[in-house]
């Protein structure tokens, strides 16, 4: 029999118990993580903050957040509580929280307000604990993205783009300075050159309607077309009442 001291200290010993914990540990390594919870929209509208018992959850772009520690946001009677036990995407850009506002459908949205959308997701996912999907309009029975939600993404991404962009473009040629009050309203006026209104070509892209901005031109630009004058501002005046 091989006594107990020079059977530990046996190189056979020693490999064996290597290979054990190397086997422990890829197997701990390579578990696979636990799937988060699937909610149906039923299921989600229990956790609106009615009952004390329950957490509050919080839907956006499918993906759902306990928001418990904004319980006084986001709990019964909180400036935020219609965001509660449901996911109401789109009113996080169109400010309608009432009725037919508090849905998840981003039809019609330019691709500057779902970028916001997927920034608010952002926001809550450094914030707050994600705890599962909605299954729906943005994520499927099996918890995988669906074309909706692909398609919000890759919107966000061209609306980023488009911002870039345009902020170059603009960058080219210095916007105006502005202030407003009260008692006086408004006024823009430029340190070189004099302020004119000019199209933001982007912006239809961006917010699906076209805007203006002012910018600041110098003398041997003013015979470009489509530079607009303030109203009942002089020509040269390089500052303009608004």
């Amino acid at each position: 029999m091989i006594p107990a001291r020079r059977f530990l200290l046996s190189p056979f010993v020693g490999v064996t118990l290597i290979a054990v914990l190397v086997s422990f540990y890829f197997r701990s390594s390579l578990k696979p993580p636990q799937h988060q919870r699937l909610f149906s929209a039923e299921e989600l509208a229990l956790y609106n903050g009615t009952d004390a018992t329950l957490p509050i959850l919080l839907g956006i772009l499918g993906s759902v957040f306990d928001v418990t520690k904004g319980k006084s946001h986001y709990g019964s009677g909180g400036g935020y509580n219609h965001f509660a036990g449901r996911d109401a995407s789109r009113a996080f850009v169109s400010g309608n929280f009432t009725g037919d506002g508090l849905t998840d459908s981003l039809q019609g949205l330019s691709s500057i307000e779902v970028k916001s959308i997927v920034d608010w997701r952002g926001f809550y996912s450094r914030t707050y604990t994600p705890v599962g999907k909605l299954v729906g309009r943005f994520y499927d029975s099996q918890g995988n993205p669906t074309k909706h939600l692909k398609g919000a993404e890759a919107k966000a991404s061209r609306g980023a783009q488009l911002m870039e962009k345009q902020k170059a473009e603009e960058a080219k040629q210095p916007s105006c300075n502005s202030r407003w009050s009260q008692d006086e309203g408004g006024e823009v006026w430029c340190d070189v050159g004099v302020p004119r209104l000019v199209q933001r070509p982007l912006e239809i892209a961006i917010t699906g309607s076209m805007s203006k901005r002012c910018a600041c031109f110098e003398e041997d630009q003013l015979d470009q077309s489509g530079l607009e004058i303030y109203k009942d501002c002089e020509p040269h005046a390089k500052t303009c009442r608004v």
